[in-house]
């Protein structure tokens, strides 16, 4: 296509939004609400997936090593345990260390524990993190069957809950996101059908006087592109801001510290380009589809 050409459907497509104002608002406000929407489930739904992220990293394998093993036999256990496929990270903790976390973590009460010092009961512990928490379970009992160890503790019963509610969130925002987008599809290309319905009548002249299905198509496509990227600035500029303040507001209110918020960059930056694509791609598609029905004269 020649540039002159291309000039002329852009100037076309774009005269088109100004002659059918009532119209082009329309359409423009449906795809500005429903993108709006559409993006504030997205950056709810991908800061719940963050945060059940962050719930899973923190699950951790607690190694018992057996009492009778000494220091070359802990290190031995030490290199098997790193060369399973499922290890991420393998933390000594000494049995010294553990009694003064335990001691700490019961406060005041603690010091009745302090005559545990000079007969330590506790074992020395490898704790162990999975790359996958998801698998846990797994490397708990590859572990459990090496030599020097005595026991493997997870909280079996309240990690496998924790992992049955993040996957209920992964898959329930999968499932909401994906049935926003479709109906932002329907009823944005329906609204978008029917402006070009209101024109059928230029459509089929231009038609019969002898233009070519191509040089009647793209000025729509172009009037449909901006109609999608139109109806998407106004929600990603919202959204971008009023997700920027309310992060500035709970990083700024202590009593909000439980909350954590995705980073703005690039959460919002990722955001803003997959609604101005969804917008786009409906608006260009609600166009074509509109105006092929009229192209059979």
């Amino acid at each position: 296509m020649k540039g002159r050409t291309l000039t002329r459907h852009i100037k076309e497509g774009a005269k088109n939004l100004a002659r059918n104002g009532w119209m082009t608002f329309a359409s423009v406000s449906a795809v500005t609400i429903m993108l709006f929407v559409v993006g504030t489930f997205l950056l709810l739904i991908m800061n719940m997936n963050a945060f059940a992220d962050s719930l899973e990293d923190d699950v951790e394998l607690r190694v018992f090593i057996e009492m009778t093993a000494d220091e070359e036999d802990q290190d031995e256990l030490e290199a098997e345990i790193g060369e399973l496929a499922q290890v991420d990270s393998v933390e000594f903790v000494p049995r010294e260390e553990g009694l003064e976390n335990l001691i700490v973590s019961f406060g005041e009460q603690g010091q009745v524990l302090e005559t545990l010092r000079d007969e330590n009961p506790l074992n020395n512990v490898f704790v162990v993190q999975a790359e996958d928490p998801q698998q846990t379970q797994v490397l708990a009992e590859e572990i459990q069957t090496l030599n020097n160890v005595e026991d493997v503790e997870y909280g079996a019963d309240i990690v496998e809950q924790l992992f049955s509610v993040t996957n209920i969130l992964r898959y329930a925002g999968i499932a909401l996101i994906v049935g926003l987008m479709f109906t932002a599809m329907f009823l944005i290309a329906n609204t978008i059908k029917i402006t070009i319905i209101a024109r059928k009548r230029e459509i089929q002249i231009m038609k019969l006087v002898g233009a070519t299905n191509g040089f009647i198509r793209w000025p729509f496509f172009v009037e449909g592109l901006l109609l999608g990227i139109l109806g998407a600035v106004i929600p990603v500029s919202a959204l971008s801001y009023g997700y920027i303040r309310l992060a500035d507001l709970v990083e700024a209110t202590p009593e909000l510290g439980f909350l954590t918020m995705l980073p703005a960059v690039p959460l919002t930056v990722q955001m803003g380009a997959l609604l101005l694509g969804i917008g786009a791609f409906i608006g260009i598609w609600g166009s074509m589809m509109s105006v092929r029905k009229f192209l059979k004269v």
